[in-house]
């Protein structure tokens, strides 16, 4: 009689929206280190930006803390971006959110195992809110406020908000973000790990943004020359990606 297959700590499978799914068995960066490099022969670039929903329904028992920097850093090492989780623990969340993360859970993301060594996929899952077709140019327009607990995911392209946002509203888009309003609540643009992709707002408040998985949150207040004002956000590229945040000259 065969052994069974050992259990991995960590597990990627694809999805009908062509999504990566990492599921997650261990959450110990320096574990799960070396299993990434047995799986992935030490290639850096094997996912080559790819976006990632981490999923924890894999776990035995949920660990009192998980150490969100070191993991993140070590799936970016292979270029996944992770971008959501879900089937996480709730005491769990807000240190998920804190790091740059959506709450997944409601999505509808469907996923099939992937073969014995993973395979890299090209595009990242949806999200809740009902929302207005895309147009054929991939901008999706948003003409009504939204609201704490509500989500739009902008597939492909960018999103224009027009009434702008709530605290505890959240937005996605694989593109750029425009908000003619208040922004606040939770953005992340270019979520297929676009570092071309921008954040902009006539009036900015957000409590987190994020360009290709770079974020930054305001836990200590927006700076004052920014505060309401309009701002843009965008990705600085080099040795080390930081975000940039900027007055707009709207006169």
């Amino acid at each position: 009689m065969s052994a069974s297959a050992p259990v991995r700590p960590i597990e990627f499978r694809n999805t009908a929206l062509g999504a990566t799914i990492a599921v997650l068995r261990e959450t110990e960066p320096a574990r799960l280190a070396d299993e990434l490099h047995k799986m992935l022969g030490g290639m850096p670039d094997f996912f080559s930006g790819e976006a990632a929903v981490l999923d924890f329904g894999g776990l035995a028992e949920h660990p009192a803390r998980i150490d969100w920097a070191g993991l993140l850093s070590l799936l970016r090492r292979y270029q996944l971006q992770p971008v959501g989780i879900r089937n996480l623990d709730p005491a769990l969340v807000a240190g998920a959110r804190k790091a740059g993360l959506a709450v997944l859970d409601s999505a509808e993301i469907h996923d099939r195992p992937a073969a014995e060594s993973p395979r890299p996929a090209p595009a990242p899952q949806r999200v809740e809110a009902p929302a207005p077709a895309p147009l054929p140019a991939g901008t999706l327009f948003i003409d009504r406020p939204l609201r704490s607990g509500q989500q739009v995911y902008a597939r492909g392209g960018d999103l224009v908000l027009l009434a702008g946002m709530s605290n505890g509203a959240e937005v996605i888009a694989d593109g750029s973000i425009h908000c003619f309003g208040p922004l606040r609540g939770r953005a992340l643009a270019g979520a297929q790990g676009n570092p071309a992709a921008r954040i902009i707002a006539t009036n900015f408040g957000p409590e987190l943004v994020s360009i290709s998985g770079v974020y930054r949150t305001f836990e200590r207040g927006i700076p004052e020359a920014i505060a309401g004002r309009g701002a843009q956000v965008r990705l600085t590229t080099g040795q080390d990606q930081t975000l940039d945040i900027e007055p707009l000259q709207l006169d």
